[in-house]
């Protein structure tokens, strides 16, 4: 008896020391290694402050190329992944500008040189704001808006899902809750602060899904990407052998599917 208390008393505290610390195992934001822009045209990118509860928050816009205030323009909102900042997704989302659409990178409160903390409560504030902030442009074209995270930035276009209309949603490596983690952790998972449940809102959500993920994800498994196709009413799945950070293995291929998907769904200019 005595060995199970204390065997009760042991798992109790690991089980408060996850629900403490687990921010700062979900969210790395200390560790992420400084950036260097020298390479990124800052001519071409409008920086967006917005005033939020817990200070300002910053957001990056791409105009599309051809960029004319005369037409209406389809517009991505990009969630980055969450040892990532606004500022190493500039280059790998350059291409949507070139089929007309602009992009909207959000960061995470906290994240960079923005204010805050992360949780699924202020991540949820701060994008549903940026969407807000962007749809009152007479410019943007509110009919096509696309919303796109990778990772954990699945999560958060997922929530902002919950709030705000998608024209389309695209899912790269993203995780079907994280909640679905804790038994990785040997925890029960009502101990999880920000769930991200992600599958439910694609159950409900009826507007094209296009999910990617490597087969050899070591950080979000294949599995959630099945998952997640599989519960989805209007979704295409593309699978790639790659892992985590990868993914895509073949840039080429990879734009060539998210052409033909956004232009099936009307979502590019004639």
């Amino acid at each position: 008896m005595k060995v199970l208390l204390w065997l009760s008393i042991i798992y109790a505290g690991y089980c408060l020391a996850l629900f403490l610390l687990q921010r700062a195992l979900i969210f790395p934001r200390y560790v992420i290694p400084k950036v260097s822009n020298d390479d990124i045209d800052f001519s071409s990118i409008e920086k967006i402050s917005l005033p939020m509860r817990f200070g300002r928050v910053e957001a990056w816009y791409l105009p599309p190329a051809g960029f004319s205030r005369r037409s209406p323009h389809s517009v991505v909102v990009f969630g980055h992944g969450n040892a990532e900042l606004v500022d190493f997704n500039v280059q790998a989302l350059q291409p949507f500008t070139l089929l007309g659409i602009g992009v909207l990178l959000v960061e995470f409160p906290g994240y960079g040189r923005s204010k805050g903390a992360p949780s699924e409560k202020s991540i949820s504030e701060t994008f549903i704001a940026a969407y807000d902030c962007l749809t009152r442009r007479p410019e943007i074209d509110r009919k096509r808006v696309i919303f796109y995270g990778r990772s954990m930035g699945g999560g958060a276009v997922c929530a902002l899902l919950r709030h705000r209309p998608a024209a389309a949603l695209i899912l790269m490596s993203t995780f079907t809750s994280v909640r679905s983690f804790a038994k990785r952790y040997l925890a029960p998972p009502i101990l999880v602060r920000d769930p991200f449940d992600n599958l439910a809102v694609v159950r409900q959500y009826r507007g094209p899904i296009l999910i990617f993920h490597g087969r050899q994800d070591e950080v979000i498994p294949f599995r959630h990407g099945e998952i997640l196709a599989k519960a989805a009413h209007n979704g295409r799945f593309i699978s790639y052998d790659c892992g985590h950070n990868d993914c895509p293995p073949d840039p080429a291929a990879f734009w060539r599917e998210m052409k033909d998907f956004l232009a099936s769904n009307k979502l590019l200019d004639s």
